[in-house]
């Protein structure tokens, strides 16, 4: 495998009262939290599934199902610490991820720097290799929360 390699990600889940809300390894204050198998950490698994389509590999789904207990409960990390293995078998480095997470409420500006930083951390990437935006969704989708990502990948020989 030569050259870059471009992915792209999303995940969406309805949000609960009484459930905590994870968004990029991040725990965020909020009467909502997403309803899920693992902790429904849709920034993680937009990122997941754009590192994961970019070297051909499949979706979240194929590599963490939600039909294994392994996966019950688990932190996303777990996840992204999975494929950053995975890719490193294959020659493969993250170049950078550009992520959004669409969310009415609460407002995340004073955490993407921390989603950031965990990202990388667990990506073994730096802090300005990872970057997390968010939107509202403008009233249309009050109880949903979603993330979307672009991921590049080059291969090591590159």
């Amino acid at each position: 495998m030569t050259g870059m390699r471009c992915g792209i990600g999303y995940d969406t889940h309805r949000l609960e009262a009484g459930r905590k809300l994870v968004l990029g390894g991040v725990e965020i204050p909020s009467p909502r939290g997403p309803v899920s198998y693992s902790d429904g950490d849709v920034l993680s698994h937009a990122i997941v599934d754009a590192l994961l389509g970019a070297a051909n590999l499949g979706d979240i789904g194929r590599h963490f199902p939600d039909s294994d207990p392994r996966w019950k409960g688990v932190s996303s990390r777990v996840f992204l610490e999975e494929v950053r293995q995975q890719l490193a078998t294959r020659g493969l480095r993250i170049v950078n991820i550009d992520a959004v997470v669409v969310l009415d409420e609460p407002r995340l500006t004073p955490h993407i720097a921390a989603m950031s930083k965990n990202i990388a951390t667990a990506l073994g990437i730096e802090p300005a290799q990872v970057s997390v935006k968010a939107k509202t969704s403008e009233g249309t989708s009050p109880m949903l929360a979603s993330a979307h990502a672009v991921a590049l990948l080059a291969s090591e020989n590159s």
